[in-house]
């Protein structure tokens, strides 16, 4: 077994996590990350732990299961007399946050500005205001800024992240390279030091259309550009230093990455995509969750054919009542099984031969009863 990957047990996540403080959520968008963050959170604090969990655009619904009016930009606890009252108790604490990219960005910001005048320069900055919040990557690279902030605050024991949702499992692991790369680009610093021939476009063409764009908007727009990349200029080594930070954590052995997946299709092909990725990157695996499982548990009962169902009910529930359930029957069997095959495709494709597995509920998870009816598959007792 490589250094980079942690056991695996059929038992739930308390083996697997053992050690880490920080715990990274990682999957595609829509298969219930943002509440499984929140159940691994839950599961290590009431075994003890410091733990805050840091998601991303959290539904409503989760706030409440939380006990929470909304989640804020700072890590709040969240009170022990919620769970308690519902037959877990917290041994450690519990604390939650949404993460606002654009707030955690402008403190990036303020904490690499080497003076005062270049951090107001930046954040008053038209420019700044517009890119903050456009850069490609700038949610990932703050996602894991913010995690790496409170990690170095040592405030909290253990740190469990909810990714942001992507169609691309690269963007997250890529974003601090895609950030320093914008920043850095040749263009860029094509602007930041012109010489020769792009002096002179700068200075002329560029001029030239700026002023246009002043005399109609009454904005300096050329004015704005030069500020903002003056002051950039000034923050590049701190954005390089904190990149590099950023990438320590995420390969750092007590950092787990859990692959969060639900049995169809494409969530479970991007679950293989991401997985081969953190093997390639060498960073630390800790398993896989399946959210949302179709299950017909018989031991090892074979099931019963669905006309054997019929042919068995219908003296007591009547032929066409009997044909109905036979039906519901025949979809339930199909579903199970479709999720059993793709269960053991992502068991031979990452290597993890006990996936954590979470059966479909009732319904989504909108109270502390949900929650925990989650924690409960994660941590079984």
């Amino acid at each position: 077994m490589s250094p980079h990957e942690r056991p695996s047990g059929g038992a739930g996540l308390a083996t697997r996590l053992s050690g880490s403080r920080v715990v990274i959520c990682a999957g595609s968008g829509g298969v219930g990350k943002t509440t499984t963050s929140a159940a691994i959170a839950t599961g290590l604090a009431a075994r003890g732990a410091r733990v805050a969990v840091v998601t991303i655009d959290p539904a409503r619904r989760l706030a409440d299961a939380l006990g929470l009016d909304e989640l804020a930009g700072d890590p709040e606890r969240v009170d022990p007399a919620r769970f308690a009252s519902a037959g877990l108790g917290l041994e450690g604490e519990l604390w939650a946050m949404t993460l606002d990219p654009k707030r955690t960005f402008d403190e990036l910001i303020e904490r690499l500005a080497p003076d005062r005048r270049s951090r107001e320069e930046v954040l008053s900055n038209r420019i700044y205001q517009q890119l903050s919040g456009a850069v490609a990557g700038s949610q990932e690279f703050t996602a894991v800024a913010k995690l790496y902030e409170l990690n170095a605050s040592g405030r909290f024991d253990v740190l469990v992240l909810d990714t942001p949702p992507s169609r691309n499992a690269l963007d997250f692991l890529d974003a601090p390279d895609r950030l320093t790369g914008f920043l850095e680009g040749r263009a860029l610093r094509m602007l930041l030091t012109p010489s020769g021939l792009a002096a002179r476009v700068v200075g002329r063409g560029t001029g030239v259309v700026f002023g246009v764009l002043e005399r109609l908007t009454g904005v300096d727009l050329l004015q704005d550009v030069s500020v903002f990349l003056r002051a950039l200029g000034g923050l590049m080594e701190g954005f390089r230093e904190r990149a590099e930070g950023v990438r320590r954590l995420l390969a750092d052995p007590a950092t787990t990455f859990l692959v969060v997946t639900s049995p169809e299709r494409e969530p479970v092909e991007e679950a293989i995509f991401f997985r081969e990725k953190l093997r390639e990157s060498r960073m630390p695996f800790g398993g896989l969750i399946v959210n949302r499982v179709n299950r017909l548990d018989r031991g090892f009962e074979p099931l019963p054919d669905p006309e054997a169902v019929v042919a068995e009910l219908g003296p007591e529930l009547g032929a066409g009542l009997a044909a109905k359930v036979g039906r519901t029957y025949a979809e339930a069997v199909a579903l199970a099984e479709r999720d059993a095959a793709a269960i053991e495709r992502l068991r031979r494709a990452t290597g993890d031969e006990e996936p954590v597995l979470v059966p479909e509920l009732d319904g989504d998870v909108h109270d502390v009863g949900g929650l925990l009816a989650v924690h409960g598959h994660l941590f079984p007792s």
